[in-house]
Formats: C-alpha cells, sequence, structure tokens
C-alpha cells in the first residue's frame, strides 16, 4: 500500500497529505476518481488556487478560452480575471512578471503555450528565475507548464523535447509525471515549492490515459523516482511517454523479465533508485524521447559507468529520439521515436 501522511507546509502555512506511491501500487483506502492525465493537471491546478489565494496563472489565452489545451476552462468564472490572466505573446515578459509578482509576495504559474516556445524567455528563466535565490536570497516562487513531446503530428516547432536544457541549470527543479496520479500530485508539489520549477506534460498523453487519482489535496514528493515493475534481466530507467512504452514492451514480451524505474522527476535526480535499479538487474538501458546527443540519458548513463561499474553485467545502453528534427508526416515521425528502435536496443543488451 501507499505510505499516506500528513505534513505542515511551512512554505504556505497549509498541511499537505504526502503520498508515496514509489514502489507500491495504489493504496485502495483512498477515495478516488478516474481520471485522464490532462484532468488531473488541471484538478491539481484548481485544488492550489483555492488553497493559495495569492496565487495567479498566465499564459496566452488561458483565460475565457481555457488555453489551448482546455486544462484551464472555467476557472476564470471561479477565480476571477484578477487571478486568470491573459498574456501577450511574449514570453520572456510572462516570466518577468511572475518573477515581479513572486518579488511582492505572490505565487504565479504561466503556461508555455508549446514548451517549444520557451526559447523565448530561456534568459528570464535560466539567469533571473534560477539564480536569484542564489544571488540574494530570494525567492522565485513560479512554475512554467511545458506541453511537451511528439506523436501527434505537429511538425519541429511544436513538438521538442527540451526538458534537458534545464536539468543542468543550477536552481531549477525539473519535473515530467507520467500518470494522472503523478501529474495532479507533482502539480501541487510543484506549486507549494517557493523556487522555480519547470513542470513538464505530454500533450499526447493528455487524453490518451487514465487512472485512479485521490480526491484530496496531497504531493508527490519532488526527487523521488517511482519503481514501475520489478524484473531481474533488464533495467529500463525513463519517464514520460518513455514509461508507456516501457510498460507495453514488457507486456508484449512476457519472456523477458523486464524492471521499469519512472524517473518523475530529472533535476534533480533520484540516484539512490537508479542504483537500485542497476543492482536488480546488471543491465541498464535509458530510455527517453528526446533525441539522443545532450538528452539526459548521457549523464545518466555517466552517473552509472562511473558509481556502479561493478555491478554492470553490460554497457549502459541508451535508446532515444534521432538527432533531427521532429517530421510533420505521421510514418515519419514514428520511426523519429526512440520507440521505433525499442526493441533493436533490448535484444542488443540483453544478448551481449
Amino acid at each position: 500500500m501507499e505510505d499516506v501522511f500528513q505534513s505542515t507546509d511551512h512554505r504556505s502555512k497549509t498541511t499537505v497529505k504526502i503520498i508515496d506511491n514509489s514502489r507500491t501500487p495504489h493504496d485502495s483506502r483512498l477515495t478516488t476518481h478516474e481520471l485522464r492525465l490532462i484532468d488531473a493537471i488541471s484538478e491539481g491546478l484548481k485544488l492550489s488556487m483555492q488553497k493559495h489565494p495569492n496565487l495567479i496563472l498566465m499564459g496566452q489565452d488561458i483565460a475565457e478560452y481555457g488555453g489551448a489545451f482546455k486544462i484551464t476552462e472555467g476557472f476564470l468564472k471561479e477565480f476571477g480575471k484578477e487571478r486568470v490572466r491573459n498574456t501577450p505573446l511574449c514570453e520572456s515578459a510572462i516570466v518577468g512578471t511572475a518573477l515581479g509578482l513572486s518579488l511582492e509576495g505572490f505565487k504565479s504559474m504561466m503556461e508555455m503555450q508549446f514548451g517549444d516556445f520557451v526559447s523565448v524567455g530561456f534568459n528570464q528563466i535560466v539567469n533571473n528565475l534560477a539564480k536569484i535565490h542564489y544571488r540574494w536570497g530570494q525567492n522565485a516562487d513560479v512554475v512554467i507548464r511545458m506541453p511537451t513531446g511528439g506523436g501527434v503530428g505537429a511538425g519541429p516547432f511544436h513538438s521538442q523535447s527540451n526538458e534537458a536544457w534545464f536539468t543542468k541549470v543550477p536552481g531549477l527543479k525539473v519535473v515530467y509525471p507520467s500518470t494522472p496520479i503523478d501529474a495532479k500530485g507533482l502539480m501541487i508539489a510543484a506549486i507549494n515549492d517557493p523556487n522555480p520549477v519547470m513542470y513538464f506534460e505530454h500533450k499526447a498523453l493528455y487524453r490518451a490515459i487514465n487512472g485512479a487519482v485521490p480526491e484530496d489535496y496531497y504531493e508527490i514528493e519532488i526527487g523521488k523516482a517511482r519503481h514501475v515493475r520489478e524484473g531481474d534481466e533488464i533495467s529500463i530507467i525513463t519517464y514520460g511517454a518513455g514509461v508507456l512504452w516501457a510498460e507495453d514492451y514488457a507486456a508484449e514480451h512476457p519472456e523477458i523479465s523486464i524492471d521499469i524505474l519512472d524517473l518523475r522527476t530529472l533535476a534533480p535526480l533520484d540516484y539512490l533508485s537508479i542504483r537500485e535499479a542497476v543492482h536488480r538487474t546488471g543491465r541498464v538501458l535509458i530510455l527517453h524521447e528526446d533525441t539522443l546527443i545532450g538528452g539526459i540519458g548521457g549523464e545518466i548513463a555517466a552517473w552509472v559507468s562511473e558509481n556502479c561499474f561493478a555491478i554492470l553485467d553490460a554497457p549502459v545502453m541508451r535508446c532515444a529520439s534521432l538527432d533531427t528534427p521532429v517530421p510533420f508526416n505521421l510514418e515519419l515521425e514514428k520511426n523519429f521515436m526512440a520507440k521505433a528502435r525499442l526493441d533493436e536496443t533490448i535484444q542488443k543488451l540483453i544478448n551481449y
């Protein structure tokens, strides 16, 4: 069963339920309802708006229209135009405004309409949000939502996986849920955190997956991975859509004992859980939708090689998307995706 306990959140003076589902299935003692990933994100935002009267939401068309993906639909009516605010098409200005709100004692969430557009606000994020606490002890109480990923035929400017850009920036936390229960809990945890969090959400998973989600106001701990599946032949370390790919592959190949670890948080990484995953099988595959070069898989592979060499039975292998722009054509996009090379890479690892 899940471990559920109450914790007083001294950052926001509220009592927060912490759900630890990192190693165990869902706890039947909790009152739940079935939600899609998109609904879980929306519910986490709504409960956070109710808990924090000083929380402001900002983004392009998030008010009357409810956002490009309708995550904030109905929020304007419930919370008013002072707290749910449309913005100009200027990401750097939105991020700068979010930081300014934090200086005045507010919390803020800004939605990048697509994660690809974050490059327009890059300087504000990596040089202002990330460094202001180090510079003079000031919180940057900001969450940036990043609709991300491919699989929907949206092409090279609306499908990139750019999470690795932010994992090397001290001062930023990076989370990336793959299930509705984690999506809601990580959203609440991100908003409760007094410093900047990049919250990645996969567009293709919004309405494609669903699951039991507690109705409560709860957190999933940032920085803690989830052990998805027990196995003793190979360990797949992954996150986001990769978790679904790995689970589907394991279900289709019962002859292979596959261990699956969902990182959930990319900064800070849960190195203890990574080490345990290596120890369980001795063979490690790092799977992510991001392109191979510069992806976080390279950093994890290096850490495993440096710190777990004695328990490895084969080289650490990576399975990632091609080092090209994301194609518009759906068939070309399928070939671009890491999933297209998953079987080949697993067979290579098994047979090493």
